[in-house]
């Protein structure tokens, strides 16, 4: 009776003989020789070894499960070592604290405009006083800029903006300085939100970094520009006032901007350019702590990652390359009320502290800054290790490695090809019809735990992973591993006749490495960074395949040859399972603010089957280097079966209000006031309301059994008759949110109305009909101009002066004034239809007006208080006072 790991010896006579589990020879032919033969010339009497099943399975987990492991010990170690004292942690937290203790600080707020102005500028006159002596000299300027814009980001979005702060300092050596980098933070906050993290954390490091600049006694080569900008989240107003207004813009030649997605941990530079190389290496040379990745740089710069940062605006409107960092960390109390200054370490302040103060030192004191365009070609590679050392190099020598290391690929498999015994294309078969099964395989993975998935969404069971990560793990883990292996199990046994021969193992390894390399291939040839990922996989398991060719040769999947391949992965698969941390971190809070229209299930159970099968790839050959996979498939269904049962059964609920690490579920409250005008100008109707608004796919279904009245009887409807279906967006996000709830309520009365008003309609020489309005209001209001059918705008005084229109053939404008409000005057031309529409709203346009009271009695009515008293403490509500006035024209 044969051992558990010999399975059986190899005579030399012959060819080789194709050992089927009953005993008999070979197996059906059904695609070249699915025996796979192995080389002919494998000296005689040598024992071929197959893994146990409980070793192998061992193996992998640990494997993986220590690389993973590895990760999370990486990002805990922020790496700080010894204080050097050129940044106080302590200094910078104090500012923090300071700066987050006036609360929230909305754009036109007294805690915005006077108080954190007021404080800044203080702590500035400090530093100005005390580095006097020095050989530097301070400037500082505080800018309030009026203008209006338009950005891709927002499809038919225009921005207006009327004297909002800017906090401007200019740092220099005494005898003045032509060229500058610029550093950006933006103090501002949402509305009910502290923004300690975004971005007073910023400032307060901004602060700090000017302060130990300042006191430099080696005067610097290049002066620096501090922009402390007070209109960031009215989306990007402050520094398009900025660099498009100011006269020290003309005189910035590159910049770093900070901002955060998250609270707290590790700041992450997620995007460098366009172009300018010598930014990353400046990076890379300088930062103390590197972290930094051009995988980030591109997803983000995809548009998937639903937002956006000041980087935008200088680099669209001040052409200027720049660098972007951000905390990432715990997105899920991002833009809430626990976005408090006591969850952010002071050692991440640090940490941001070092990196930001040596990357300027080092761009200062540099050559480069004052011809920085002559560096100005080529983008780079950049990815760091574990966050102890940064790879970088340009993407034109990344483009030769990834071609040498493809090649090299295509020569091996070709040697393999032209081996002796394997005339007649056999090979070459063999590995297609591998390559086929495998892609097969992940096509049905991917397919079955979607489904899977819509059965989570219709049992009500959505984001159950929101609170228990791992339960999605769990679950989608497990039916992918299970399929996966369900069917290369299936494909051994069946297709290639129950062959027990470590050469299937062999081929599938191939078919890992061809479908990697493929994937190389096409990223280098659309010029995509992030092609070094399919580069270190490829590399890295060839070189460690070869390596071990003698080991595999002669005694086949033992002890020794396994644990000697999964060392070689080591490095790509730790790298790999830190972007999907990444992945993770950033896409799973993004769910519980991304509408509700967007399954959170299909995103999940797509990137857990992805990184499945990503991860699945160089270990594939594994299920074929095993005696048998059923107690491993049957612990994989255990655990599918259970979860799935735990999940329906309604065990983890989606949200936490626990202090200590809250997972607040985001809802959107306005108590409106809405007006309508029929063409005459007289009121058609009005009405009051609470208008509700779920930012999560589960909408209101655990919130009604806490307040009864939020129900499905009071859903909305949109009335495509009226400007955004008639409500008072603050944002045209309406595409992510169609599910909304009106409450009928009383009437509000704010103390300040909004008063708008047609100045004058006059017809133009060239056909079309100018109107202009002029509008008094809160700080924030937004503008809608509906055109009637056969009715278009030609032109108006927003932006470049072309109407930006969205998909939905309306037009949006934001308008947002600082502390002091003035009225707000503009005009549009219409062209008039041809003739009138049979049907539809009478006239040739459908002008509204809303208004949003963020701060200051009007944002409160007893009855919006009463209603958030009931709310659970897990749930997050935004609420505000807004109006919404129709005329037609």
């Amino acid at each position: 009776m044969e051992s558990d790991t010999a399975i059986r010896r190899i005579k030399p006579p012959g060819p080789p003989r194709y050992v089927a589990r009953d005993g008999s020879d070979g197996a059906p032919d059904r695609c070249g020789d699915n025996g796979y033969s192995g080389d002919p010339k494998r000296k005689p009497e040598v024992s071929l070894y197959l893994l146990r099943e409980g070793l192998a399975a061992s193996l992998v987990s640990v494997f993986l499960l220590l690389l993973w492991g590895l990760v999370h010990l990486s990002l805990q170690q922020l790496v700080i070592g010894t204080p050097s004292g050129e940044f106080s942690a302590e200094r910078a937290r104090r500012h923090l604290e300071q700066i987050a203790s006036v609360g929230p600080r909305p754009v036109g707020s007294q805690e915005n405009e006077v108080l954190t102005v007021g404080y800044l500028l203080e702590q500035i006159e400090g530093i100005r006083t005390r580095t006097a002596a020095g050989p530097h000299q301070l400037a500082v300027d505080v800018q309030r800029p009026t203008g209006s814009f338009s950005i891709d980001f927002l499809s038919g979005f225009t921005s207006f903006y009327d004297r909002v702060t800017n906090v401007v300092v200019k740092l220099e050596p005494k005898g003045g300085s032509e060229h500058f980098m610029l550093a950006n933070c933006h103090f501002d906050t949402v509305a009910n939100s502290p923004g300690a993290s975004d971005d007073a954390v910023s400032c307060a490091v901004m602060l700090e970094v000017l302060h130990s600049l300042a006191n430099q006694s080696t005067p610097l080569r290049h002066g620096v520009i501090f922009l402390f900008n007070g209109a960031e989240e009215n989306v990007l107003q402050a520094s398009h006032g900025f660099i498009t207004q100011h006269p020290w813009a003309q005189q910035v030649r590159a910049f770093i901007n900070l901002e955060a997605a998250g609270v707290g941990g590790k700041e992450v530079v997620f995007q460098t350019g366009p172009e300018n190389p010598w930014l990353v290496q400046a990076y890379v040379h300088a930062a103390k702590h590197p972290f930094a990745s051009v995988v980030g740089q591109e997803v983000f710069q995809s548009g998937v990652i639903p937002s956006d940062t000041d980087f935008r605006i200088y680099r669209d409107f001040g052409n200027i390359p720049g660098i972007d960092l951000a905390f990432i960390e715990n997105g899920f109390i991002y833009h809430t009320k626990y976005d408090t200054a006591n969850r952010i370490l002071t050692d991440s302040i640090q940490r941001a502290g070092d990196n930001i103060l040596a990357v300027l030192k080092h761009l200062l004191m540099s050559e480069t800054l004052a011809d920085s365009a002559e560096y100005r070609h080529g983008n780079m590679v950049f990815f760091d290790l574990l966050g102890v050392v940064v790879v970088a190099y340009p993407a034109r020598v990344g483009t030769i490695l990834n071609y040498m290391v493809a090649a090299a690929t295509f020569l091996y498999l070709v040697k393999k090809a032209l081996l002796p015994g394997r005339g007649g294309g056999r090979y070459v078969r063999d590995l297609a019809c591998a390559t086929g099964v495998a892609v097969l395989s992940w096509f049905v993975t991917l397919l079955s735990v979607l489904i899977v998935a819509l059965l989570i969404t219709l049992l009500g069971r959505s984001m159950f992973w929101y609170t228990h990560f791992y339960a999605a793990i769990c679950l989608y883990g497990a039916a992918a591993t299970g399929k996966i292996i369900l069917i290369h199990t299936l494909a051994k046994n069946l297709y290639y006749g129950g062959v027990r021969l470590v050469e299937l193992g062999d081929l599938y390894f191939d078919v890992s490495l061809l479908l990697w390399c493929s994937s190389l291939v096409w990223l280098t040839d659309r010029g995509l960074c992030s092609a070094y990922v399919p580069m270190l996989m490829v590399a890295f398991s060839l070189i460690t395949r070869l390596l071990l060719t003698k080991e595999f040769k002669h005694r086949g999947a033992s002890l020794k040859y396994s644990l000697l391949y999964l060392s070689g992965l080591t490095l790509p698969y730790v790298h790999f399972m830190f972007l999907i941390w990444v992945v993770f971190e950033i896409f799973t809070p993004i769910m519980g603010r991304s509408g509700t229209e967007i399954p959170p299930e299909v995103v999940m159970a797509s990137l857990v089957t992805l990184a499945t099968i990503f991860l699945s790839s160089f270990l594939l050959h594994f299920i074929y280097l095993v005696r048998s996979t059923k107690w491993i498939l049957a612990g994989l269904g255990s655990v599918f079966v259970v979860m799935f049962l735990l999940v329906s059964g309604g065990l983890f609920f989606p949200y936490s209000g626990n202090p200590q690490s809250p997972r607040p579920k985001r809802v959107f409250l306005q108590h409106t006031t809405r007006t309508f005008h029929n063409l005459q100008g007289q009121v058609e109707s009005r009405d009051s309301g609470l208008w509700i608004n779920s930012f999560d796919f589960t909408s209101v279904q655990h919130i009604t059994p806490h307040v009864p009245e939020i129900n499905d009887s009071i859903r909305t409807r949109c009335r495509e008759d009226r400007p955004f279906c008639g409500y008072p967006w603050f944002l045209p996000v309406k595409f992510l949110s169609r599910k909304n709830w009106y409450l009928p309520a009383s009437g509000v009365s704010p103390s300040s109305p909004v008063e708008f008003s047609l100045v004058s309609k006059e017809a133009t020489r060239w056909g079309t009909v100018k109107m202009t309005f002029r509008v008094k209001g809160p700080s924030h209001m937004s503008l809608y101009l509906m055109p009637h059918r056969g009715a278009s705008l030609s032109t108006w005084s927003f932006g470049d002066g072309t109407p930006q229109l969205d998909l939905n053939g309306e037009y949006f404008i934001f308008y947002s004034h600082g502390y002091n409000d003035h009225t707000w005057t503009f005009w549009f031309e219409i062209q008039p239809p041809a003739e009138p529409a049979p049907s539809g709203p009478e006239g040739m346009i459908s002008v509204a007006i809303s208004t949003h009271y963020f701060f200051g009695k009007d944002s409160r009515t007893a009855q919006l208080e009463e209603i958030l008293r009931r709310f659970p403490t897990w749930a997050f509500p935004s609420s505000w006072v807004s109006t919404y006035d129709m005329y037609r024209y």
